[in-house]
């Protein structure tokens, strides 16, 4: 029998020298076959002179055992490399690309300040990409060439510089590269629970616990858990279990929604629309209402007066009346973790009482937690009670979407997604009648096939490196690491605060133990506010990156990087921010 473990050929009763085939190929001896099996020609040829040349035509050359040379297990059959790319063998070329990959990346981390940030526009004015597919093969010497010095000098350093503040961006852990080289050499495809194929779906579900173990969720209250693309497909699979929950009530008992469809659903069980209530939402549980059928308006913004990303409790439980008065059904979405401002949308006695308003009013509790989720994994000292009183209840919830790629610092793209009631997130992403899809009914394992409680059916084993940093850091090095971020963000908050030259927002009298990871900016003189985010970024020391708040430009700036070195960093922020303001007002002077 012969298989291809990568582009290497690995033959049981057979040699083959394996130059060309990609995929693998079934083959049979020559003396025992030659028809061809589709209408593309692949050429085979033997060492053997007296065997004429095998005719092996296919489309799709397909990875499969077969039994080949058994009457001459030493004849060598090669490929010829005139219809397939070139390709040199497995071994020998990973090792040489992966030592030039080594020495390009070990110069960048050794020497940060000599590897920009960002490339410079003129390298990206000038990148020379292809456009159209090559005629004829080109060697893997040359596509690796234009890879190391054509596409990895024009990409962004945001995982090597510990001053890379821009949106909510990890790095990653070098336990979690090491883990994420094994995903991509081993390629698991996590999507059916199969204990005697691999043990990627034990794995998966044993990061889930250890990651609940970390925030201090239970356990066995939290059976509907997977691993998704990011907090976005977790908002969406919140909503969509919300919307099965509240129409479901209303229904006949045995009907759903995954069965009848959304309209019917709702025509059959009386309901004349779905609302969304939160506060200063991010712009991806917009996205989820218009994904999954509750459309962008229903989504409504019930934030309090003063501090809109609070939810406002009383215009809350109003709503939840008003709708159930008029066939309008509900889903409370929380945000913890404001986008712009980091702040979050409930206090230390808020979800009790939004856990009591749903369930008197039928709703569904949906935590949009991508960063500030991981609160909760902070050590629970004086310095951090104000941020554990903001994530308090949580696990009161029914679902709660978060990123791995932010907080945990593992590669892109990774997400989490948790539900108590693990039956609707069943009903929700089940894959009906697909025997081949199915678990083997010996398995007496309580883990759920992925591919029946997420979006995707085929997946990467994301798990893998969370799994890994998990098991590395363990809690005390998980919460050192979420406590480095957030004493460089108030570190960064204070210095701004008691600036002449910068507004410290949402509010300068604000406490800095409010302050978790994002800290909100603007330039007091309107003409630097402008330029404020290219001035910042132009130093080359440091990236951030700019949004809009109350009308105005403001900077938004977000540690969320393992690289943090609290004294080391704060004086190249002070640094930039004192010769941005002082380069400002020498140029004004110079033009008077």
């Amino acid at each position: 029998m012969q298989y291809l473990f990568g582009s290497i050929l690995i033959c049981s009763d057979a040699v083959i020298s394996e130059r060309s085939i990609t995929h693998g190929v079934c083959l049979t001896d020559p003396a025992e076959s030659r028809q061809p099996a589709s209408t593309s020609n692949h050429h085979f040829s033997t060492v053997d002179s007296s065997t004429p040349n095998i005719h092996i035509t296919s489309t799709h050359l397909a990875l499969c055992p077969t039994t080949i040379s058994k009457h001459n297990p030493n004849r060598t059959i090669t490929m010829s490399t005139s219809s397939s790319p070139s390709l040199d063998p497995e071994s020998d070329y990973l090792l040489k690309s992966y030592t030039q990959l080594r020495t390009l990346l070990s110069h960048k981390i050794s020497s940060p300040s000599s590897s920009p940030i960002t490339p410079s526009s003129p390298s990206l004015s000038s990148l020379s990409l292809h456009k159209e597919i090559p005629p004829l093969p080109l060697d893997q010497t040359v596509t690796t060439n234009h890879l190391l010095h054509t596409i990895l000098p024009n990409l962004n350093n945001q995982s090597i510089s510990p001053n890379y503040y821009a949106f909510v961006t990890g790095s990653v852990l070098p336990i979690a590269q090491f883990a994420d080289n094994i995903v991509t050499a081993l390629d698991q495809n996590v999507q059916v629970h199969l204990p005697l194929h691999s043990p990627s779906t034990q794995i998966e579900d044993s990061a889930l616990c250890m990651l609940l173990s970390l925030i201090n969720f239970d356990q066995e209250e939290w059976k509907g858990r997977t691993f998704t693309t990011g907090a976005t497909a977790g908002n969406i699979l919140g909503l969509a279990c919300g919307r099965e929950y509240i129409i479901n009530k209303r229904l006949p008992e045995g009907k759903t929604v995954a069965e009848l469809g959304f309209l019917r659903a709702c025509k059959e069980g009386g309901v004349q629309d779905v609302q969304v209530l939160t506060s200063l939402s991010h712009s991806s549980l917009s996205k989820a209402a218009s994904v999954v059928g509750l459309g962008t308006g229903n989504v409504k913004q019930i934030g309090q007066k003063e501090k809109e990303w609070r939810l406002d409790l009383d215009r809350l439980e109003k709503e939840l009346k008003e709708g159930e008065e008029n066939g309008v059904v509900s889903i409370i979405a929380v945000s913890a973790g404001e986008v712009n401002t980091g702040r979050f949308a409930t206090g230390v006695f808020d979800m009790p009482k939004i856990r009591s308003l749903a369930d008197r009013y039928g709703a569904w509790v949906h935590v949009d937690g991508a960063f500030g989720l991981f609160v909760r994994a902070l050590p629970k000292t004086d310095e951090f009670l104000a941020l554990h009183a903001a994530v308090a209840g949580l696990e009161l919830a029914d679902s709660i979407a978060a990123d791995g790629h932010k907080m945990l610092n593992v590669p892109y793209d990774n997400g989490i997604f948790l539900c108590r009631n693990a039956s609707i997130l069943t009903q929700v992403c089940s894959n009906p009648n697909a025997a081949y899809l199915s678990s083997p009914s010996s398995s007496t394992s309580q883990i759920l096939s992925p591919l029946n409680i997420g979006i995707e059916n085929s997946r990467r084993f994301r798990a893998l490196p969370v799994y890994a940093v998990l098991l590395s850091e363990g809690r005390q090095g998980m919460g050192s690491m979420f406590s480095r971020m957030a004493l460089l963000a108030r570190r960064i908050a204070a210095l701004i605060r008691d600036s002449e030259h910068y507004d410290w927002l949402p509010s300068p009298n604000a406490s800095l133990e409010s302050t978790f990871i994002i800290v909100l900016f603007r330039a007091k003189d309107e003409a630097l506010n402008q330029i404020l985010v290219d001035r910042i970024n132009g130093s080359g020391k440091m990236y951030v990156s700019g949004t809009m708040w109350e009308g105005k430009k403001a900077v938004r700036l977000a540690v969320s990087t393992w690289r943090v070195d609290v004294e080391r960093d704060i004086k190249i922020v002070e640094e930039v921010l004192t010769a941005v303001v002082a380069e400002h007002f020498d140029s004004a002077q110079a033009q008077e």
